[in-house]
């Protein structure tokens, strides 16, 4: 083989990779967008609950504050996981 079709194999291998990261790339950003729309839907649950706790009109029992940290484990576990996707 040739000098020049060597390097002519090393720019389609390099391309062909390049195009496979850039795919895997775009499906993982997707996966962490759409993780993260439904960690949105939970957010916004998360803020009903906190303010029916914070209001000292509505009675507030054990149960409600174990559900509402229920959800924000859940939350805080579902950003670590898109956090974590987002850096690799």
């Amino acid at each position: 083989m040739s000098l020049k079709e060597d390097f002519d194999n090393l720019i389609a291998k390099l391309q062909q990779e390049r195009d496979e990261i850039g795919l895997k790339l775009h499906l993982a950003t997707m996966e962490a967008k759409e993780e993260f729309d439904d960690a949105e839907n939970q957010w916004r649950h998360l803020k009903i609950k906190a303010a029916e706790i914070a209001d000292e009109s509505v009675d507030t029992t054990e149960e409600l504050i174990a559900n509402a940290k229920i959800i924000a484990e859940e939350l805080k576990n579902t950003y670590q996981r898109i956090s974590k996707r987002l850096a690799e």
